[in-house]
């Protein structure tokens, strides 16, 4: 074999192994997008489809409960599908807030890559003890089906461990599924309240990647927690690569940061054994 077929043989397989090209690779986003219904324009909306367009799955978190919620989903959808593909989305009913706090989330997703598997639905086995319950959804990717569990919880002063350690006992719930668990954990996965899922094969995609940021911020050195994150099943997926979208370097001249979010969009590449 010569040196050209060596080196496109090394370039081929690098792009799959990079998630690249290859269509055998999903790739899955988690935002919690600040307030998202309460303070975007259009402007900001279309900012936000050009950091996502790239994807093929998405899960947002703090969708507000009101109705300018589930139309600033509606309006994204719409932008995203003038960025050249078609997308579909879900939102869901309000959570309980049984402890305060009432909110909705969405799924979005590319329709010529990943289909919707029967309807979603809000979660209900915790209700009473997880303020926003996880927003629960199948998707099916070529041959093989995946479920979101999407979370929001409370907040460290709220002491969201007492939220997290639920999660644990989600795939007894959900037996023979292949479950991810993903969303704003206001919590980092070094904390040992993740320790049951990563034993039971739902290691994160990312160990120390803070992703909330300060207020004001436009560069990559004033990032502060690393809450956001995706635990993926190891069992029937394997792990490609992850990354923190900056978008605060990103952002058109005269828009701040935090009309768009105060927290980075996380995304990971992942492909089914």
């Amino acid at each position: 074999m010569n040196f050209f077929r060596l080196f496109t043989l090394f370039f081929l397989v690098s792009l799959r192994v990079l998630g690249g090209s290859s269509g055998d690779t999903l790739t899955v986003v988690t935002w919690n997008i600040r307030d998202f219904g309460q303070t975007k324009s259009d402007v900001e909306l279309q900012f936000i489809a050009s950091q996502l367009k790239p994807y093929d799955l998405v899960a947002v978190q703090e969708v507000v409960g009101g109705p300018a919620g589930p139309q600033a989903v509606a309006k994204l959808a719409d932008a995203l599908d003038r960025t050249g593909a078609n997308w579909d989305y879900c939102i869901s009913e309000k959570t309980s807030g049984t402890r305060g706090t009432v909110e909705r989330y969405a799924f979005l997703w590319k329709s010529s890559r990943v289909k919707r598997l029967g309807k979603a639905w809000l979660d209900l086995n915790y209700k009473d003890v997880i303020d926003r319950e996880p927003y629960m959804a199948g998707f099916v990717f070529r041959a093989d089906t995946l479920y979101l569990v999407s979370l929001h919880a409370v907040p460290k002063s709220k002491f969201p461990e007492t939220e997290i350690k639920y999660l644990k006992y989600f795939p007894e719930h959900y037996p023979g599924k292949s479950l991810m668990f993903l969303g704003d954990f206001n919590c980092p996965q070094s904390h040992t309240v993740f320790n049951p899922l990563k034993s039971a094969g739902y290691p994160p995609i990312m160990k120390d990647e803070k992703t909330t940021i300060r207020k004001g911020c436009q560069s990559r050195d004033c990032t502060a927690s690393a809450y956001d994150n995706i635990f993926y099943p190891s069992k029937t997926m394997k792990f490609v690569r992850a990354t923190v979208l900056h978008f605060q370097t990103r952002m058109p001249l005269g828009l701040p940061t935090e009309s768009i979010s105060d927290h980075l969009p996380v995304v990971g590449w992942f492909v089914f054994k």
